[in-house]
């Protein structure tokens, strides 16, 4: 039998956990958690539905895929609740769209760890194409265009909008681009929008695929990162209406029946409420995504004044520096890989964060993810000042972690010796 390792993200949080454990210090960057309480009403939803004990139809209750149907065509992406799907979590539904959808895969480089190991899963030729300089979730159009000039059949594409690891936002134009190019070349597009809410600066223009080309795009999302939620695991899709593609959810229906059955009944009552955007949440969600934006861009600053290369944050909680700059004082240090410097900063400074390659960037370039989420603190009463704060990077609690990271960053350049 073949040993397959565990995902990298959190296999590293499951060796931070150890860690904390046996009483070291560790400044934990290397996971996508949003580290938030839960919003009190989400839990009195998930009370309410303990009595949804029952199944229930595969594809969601019929109230909740309205619920979803509504939040989809708030966002200029009108939906019926027939086009769909609920889910034990994005992930579940992305692999049973990698098993049924025929053909390649192609993926940006780098992109989500997921993304490829479910390819490889369902047996799929994958074609990973680089993103350009500024926005990451998206192929550069002209390198994908040469990708799959000589790929045989059909196919599908996944974006991320905005990105993780990169935490930029593809612009509308770029979308458009792609759209253009799918079209084109047949190919299926799922463009993964969980992180579309935690925007940065909403104001700034947002386009996704299902407004371009509703016809050949899967929209995926969830309230693990807008709602803070992970463990509870909450996915939803919204499926194309009509179209070669419009048999694609009952394809999926299928798997799903085979693999999870349906979203819990407690989780479905969370997930009506949630969908349903009633004025508390939104404002909720507006300040996870300002107290994000706050922190990201603390740390895109400690990164560009240590010698980084890094895109400006705009959505989400990732940033994803190259310190190709600093290569030969890293090469003093031994670090040649980004293997090699994520088990630097970890071992010498107690610093996680996630390296490029597992994200199928180079190996030998100095790039890791930084995932800023998981510093607004251990306990409930510290994760609240963080949100309530108007400065949470000058916390003393998220500041000593913002510090420890300053300090590694500055030996990576030879600014700094172990005493």
């Amino acid at each position: 039998m073949t040993t397959r390792p565990v995902s990298p993200n959190l296999a590293l949080d499951e060796v931070v956990a150890q860690r904390r454990a046996r009483g070291e210090t560790i400044a934990h960057f290397g996971f996508g958690e949003s580290r938030l309480p839960v919003f009190p009403q989400l839990a009195l939803r998930l009370a309410a539905g303990v009595h949804r004990s029952a199944y229930g139809p595969v594809a969601g209750d019929p109230t909740v895929r309205a619920a979803v149907a509504g939040y989809f065509g708030r966002r200029r992406v009108p939906t019926e609740p027939d086009q769909v799907v609920l889910a034990p979590g994005s992930k579940a539904l992305l692999l049973a769209l990698q098993i049924v959808v025929p053909g390649h895969v192609v993926l940006p480089r780098p992109s989500w760890v997921t993304y490829a190991p479910q390819a490889r899963l369902a047996r799929k030729p994958v074609h990973v194409v680089p993103i350009a300089t500024d926005h990451g979730g998206v192929p550069d159009p002209a390198l994908l265009r040469r990708a799959v000039a000589g790929a045989q059949g059909q196919g599908l594409i996944v974006l991320t909008i905005p990105d993780n690891p990169t935490g930029t936002t593809a612009s509308p134009e770029l979308v458009r681009r792609i759209c253009a190019i799918a079209e084109e070349k047949d190919l299926l597009i799922v463009s993964d929008e969980i992180y579309r809410d935690l925007r940065h600066h909403p104001d700034v223009p947002f386009l996704s695929p299902a407004e371009v080309a509703p016809e050949r795009t899967v929209v995926l999302t969830g309230l693990s990162k807008s709602m803070a939620l992970g463990g509870w695991r909450i996915g939803a899709a919204r499926f194309p209406a009509a179209g070669r593609w419009r048999s694609l959810r009952d394809a999926v229906l299928s798997i799903a029946s085979e693999m999870w059955s349906a979203l819990a009944g407690p989780m479905q009552e969370v997930a009506e409420y949630a969908f349903s955007e009633p004025p508390e949440l939104r404002t909720r969600v507006a300040e996870d995504a300002r107290l994000h934006a706050a922190v990201a861009s603390a740390v895109h600053r400690l990164l560009i004044e240590a010698g980084a290369t890094n895109s400006r944050p705009t959505g989400g909680f990732y940033c994803y520096p190259d310190f190709e700059s600093l290569r030969a004082p890293m090469a003093d240090l031994g670090i040649r890989n980004s293997a090699q410097l994520q088990q630097h900063l970890l071992e010498e400074h107690g610093v996680a964060v996630l390296s490029g390659h597992h994200f199928g960037d180079d190996s030998q370039a100095l790039r890791f993810r930084v995932a800023t989420s998981m510093v607004y603190g251990d306990s409930e009463e510290e994760q609240m000042q963080a949100l309530q704060s108007r400065d949470p990077a000058g916390l003393p609690h998220i500041r000593r972690q913002l510090d420890t990271l300053a300090a590694a960053l500055a030996n990576l350049s030879g600014r700094w010796r172990r005493p």
